[in-house]
């Protein structure tokens, strides 16, 4: 990462009373993320980037959406967003050191995960790796999770793809209280 500013520049306060209500909603109440700050200077993306979200309550645990967003922005290198999530949702989501460490450093079948969350984590490299599942892999998921989850998680690792590629392509600033990397 070169510098401290991002490659496009983020909106600054005082934001319109629409999107000050849309950052309220989405951060509620705390500062915007300079990556929100930055979409929303540009309509049609900050419409898509919200519309494309999966932070509502869907069909996975938090812990288990925690993982695979967590799995995701690890194997992109992105540290901006795996940083955000650890921050704001690891505890809540019941994932101690061990395992926030394991989503960056460690094979996906770990001892410090349920068979359950090694599928899972499974399934997240191989989407990550090569876009899809062998039949093997697939049935090693569906032994755990059901087709509304499935289909779940493949959104969310294509969403958190694309948060990964803003934030790493804009070179984003690491945001002040966000998690950082563990190195070993």
């Amino acid at each position: 990462m070169s510098g401290h500013m991002s490659r496009i520049a983020p909106l600054k306060p005082p934001y319109t009373p629409d999107i000050q209500d849309q950052f309220d909603r989405i951060m509620r109440g705390a500062p915007p993320l300079m990556l929100f700050r930055i979409m929303a200077g540009h309509a049609r993306a900050w419409e898509k980037f919200r519309a494309g979200s999966l932070l509502d309550r869907g069909p996975l645990s938090l812990r288990e959406r925690e993982i695979v967003i967590d799995r995701t922005c690890a194997l992109n290198k992105c540290e901006y967003e795996w940083g955000v999530h650890v921050a704001f949702f690891a505890a809540p989501a019941g994932l101690d050191e061990a395992q926030m460490r394991a989503t960056v450093l460690e094979a996906g079948g770990a001892p410090c995960w349920s068979a359950a969350e090694q599928a899972l984590i499974a399934a997240v490299d191989a989407l990550h790796h090569r876009a899809t599942w062998t039949d093997a892999e697939f049935a090693a998921l569906k032994a755990h999770y059901d087709e509304d989850r499935i289909l779940e998680i493949i959104l969310l690792c294509g969403f958190y793809r694309t948060v990964s590629y803003l934030a790493n392509g804009l070179a984003l600033p690491l945001e002040t209280n966000a998690a950082r990397f563990p190195h070993s």
